[in-house]
């Protein structure tokens, strides 16, 4: 990721800044539970997106540094949601802020960054990304809703768990890069190939995440290993093991869905392993990963777009 930085490392920065600016609240509780997050760190992947569309189609400016503390905060107040929904107690490798402040604040500030976001929006004065993002993040909300209904089901497909990933997930990507060319003065035809490139490469990274849930280092991660299943969230691994698994295998992950536990984690990452499952996410992440790169082809090389190739090869070799 350092490298990948290297060509934007000072518009990156004036996001963080403009983030930090943007944290200011006449209510301390909003500001601690927002720097808590915040400054957890993270790899700022959204908004690093933002600056490398911009640069790659036409170049950065002071519009592009806000539109990426926009989709920072967007993607922030869905984990500070999320964190509450699923109950979870580490992210990053510390407490979540629901396990630091409690649910009622981490839903309330996760409200504030979304408004803030707006704030921020309207003062690009550009009613396509206005749109473009109100859109964007009703799709978001959609896929959380989503995906809580499918928890706990088994009988969910391959097809049902993409439209999760997409709306929930995926879909921000797209966006970060869609309203880059929008602001770069691009013509909807390359605004659209970044809307794809970018829905390509996350839905690469989530099935990866997915794969990561059962063989990934917590240390590394920073979050606990078997935290879906203890959600219940039938994930591609999961599917695909209830359909090619062995008797046993398929048993073993019907009953931890259904009751949303991790109790045999160990044997649950045998049989996912054993089955093919997660070679089998891992060629699906894949196959996204080669359709993101298609969507670059039609943009000049330069050093941005090189760094859009390196984070679209990350998003499926990585550990964490």
């Amino acid at each position: 990721m350092q490298s990948i930085r290297t060509s934007v490392r000072r518009e990156l920065d004036l996001v963080n800044d403009l983030i930090v600016d943007q944290l200011q609240s006449n209510v301390p509780m909003v500001e601690n539970v927002g720097h808590y997050i915040v400054d957890a760190g993270g790899k700022r992947l959204r908004p690093l997106l933002v600056l490398l569309a911009g640069a790659a189609t036409g170049g950065c400016s002071k519009e592009h540094i806000k539109f990426a503390a926009v989709i920072e905060f967007i993607h922030t107040a869905t984990l500070l949601h999320d964190d509450v929904v699923d109950i979870s107690s580490l992210r990053r490798g510390r407490p979540t802020a629901n396990a630091e402040f409690g649910n009622a604040p981490s839903v309330l500030v996760g409200d504030f960054l979304y408004t803030r976001a707006f704030q921020l929006l309207v003062q690009l004065a550009d009613m396509n990304i206005l749109s473009h993002m109100a859109d964007t993040t009703n799709t978001i909300a959609e896929g959380e809703v989503l995906q809580l209904t499918r928890a706990g089901d088994v009988s969910t497909t391959e097809a049902q768990y993409l439209e999760v990933i997409t709306n929930k997930t995926a879909i921000l990507f797209a966006a970060a890069c869609y309203g880059a060319a929008t602001l770069s003065g691009r013509d909807e035809e390359t605004r659209q190939r970044q809307h794809a490139f970018g829905l390509n490469l996350g839905i690469a990274f989530q099935m990866v995440d997915d794969v990561l849930d059962y063989e990934g280092d917590p240390a590394t991660m920073g979050k606990n290993i078997g935290d879906d299943l203890t959600e219940g969230k039938p994930t591609l691994p999961l599917i695909y093991t209830l359909q090619h698994g062995s008797k046993a295998e398929q048993t073993l992950v019907r009953d931890a869905i259904t009751h949303k536990t991790a109790e045999h984690i160990e044997e649950i990452v045998a049989a996912v392993t054993r089955c093919g499952a997660l070679d089998y996410t891992r060629t699906q992440a894949r196959h996204y990963h080669d359709l993101a790169l298609e969507q670059l082809q039609q943009l000049p090389d330069s050093d941005h777009r090189s760094a859009m190739i390196e984070i679209t090869a990350l998003s499926i070799n990585r550990d964490h």
